[in-house]
C-alpha cells in the first residue's frame, strides 16, 4: 500500500462524515439554501487565497525543482478560481464585491487557513504537504461522488463540475506521488507527523462545510 492511500485508509471515516454532511447532501440534491450557498462561496473565496499562500510556501520549500513547479503553479491556480468566483459565481448569485470585502472569515475559515499558513512556514516540507493534500483529494471525491448523484437542473451544477474534472483529479494525482516520495524517503518521526497534519487538515475539511450550512459565525451557528 503506498503512503498515501494509508492516509486515506486512516480517515476513511471522517470522509465518509463529510460525504453525509447535510451541505453536501443537499448541494447533490440542488435543495442547498441560497443563503448558505453564497455564504460558503465567500468564505471559499478568502480560503483559497490563503491556501494560495501556504502553496507558494511549500513551494518554496521543496527539496527538488520539479515540487517547486508543482506548487508554484497550485498556488497561481488557487488564486485564479479564487477571481473566477468573485467574476463568475458571486455575480450570478448576487454577491458584490463589496459583501465579500465586507464579511470576515468565519472560526472554521480562520482555523483551517491560520492551520495551513502555520504549518507551511513552520514544518518541514514533507509535513507541509501532507496538510495540503486534504483539500486537494478530499475536494475531489466529494465533487465526484456529488457529481454521480447531481439532481437534474441542479442550480449548482458548475459549482459541482469544477470539482469533479479532470483536470483537478490529475492535480490530486501528482500531489499523492510527491507525498509518496517524500514519506519512502522520511524517517518514521516524519511519517508519523505527516499522519498528524493529514488528520488535522481533514478534520478542518469537514469544519468547513459543517459550519457552512450552520452558517456560524463568531457568535455562533444562526442555525
Amino acid at each position: 500500500m503506498s503512503f498515501s492511500q494509508s492516509l486515506w485508509n486512516a480517515n476513511q471515516a471522517l470522509f465518509q462524515s463529510t460525504l453525509e454532511l447535510p451541505f453536501n447532501q443537499e448541494l447533490a440534491a440542488g435543495t442547498l439554501s441560497r443563503e448558505r450557498f453564497c455564504h460558503y462561496m465567500i468564505q471559499d473565496a478568502h480560503y483559497l487565497v490563503a491556501y494560495g499562500r501556504a502553496l507558494a510556501v511549500t513551494a518554496a520549500k521543496s527539496d527538488n525543482a520539479e515540487g517547486v513547479v508543482q506548487f508554484a503553479n497550485a498556488a497561481n491556480e488557487a488564486v485564479v478560481v479564487e477571481r473566477a468566483l468573485h467574476g463568475g459565481f458571486m455575480r450570478d448569485f448576487g454577491v458584490t464585491p463589496e459583501q465579500f470585502a465586507a464579511a470576515p472569515l468565519t472560526p472554521a475559515c480562520h482555523h483551517y487557513t491560520s492551520y495551513l499558513l502555520a504549518t507551511a512556514w513552520s514544518a518541514t516540507y514533507p509535513v507541509a504537504v501532507a496538510a495540503l493534500l486534504p483539500c486537494f483529494w478530499i475536494y475531489a471525491e466529494v465533487g465526484r461522488d456529488i457529481h454521480a448523484r447531481s439532481a437534474k437542473d441542479n442550480p449548482y451544477q458548475a459549482w459541482v463540475d469544477t470539482y469533479a474534472s479532470e483536470e483537478f483529479h490529475a492535480a490530486v494525482r501528482g500531489v499523492c506521488a510527491t507525498v509518496d516520495r517524500l514519506a519512502e524517503e522520511a524517517t518514521e518521526t516524519t511519517r508519523t507527523a505527516m499522519h498528524a497534519a493529514y488528520k488535522d487538515a481533514a478534520r478542518l475539511e469537514w469544519q468547513f462545510w459543517d459550519s457552512a450550512y450552520r452558517l456560524a459565525d463568531w457568535q455562533g451557528p444562526l442555525r
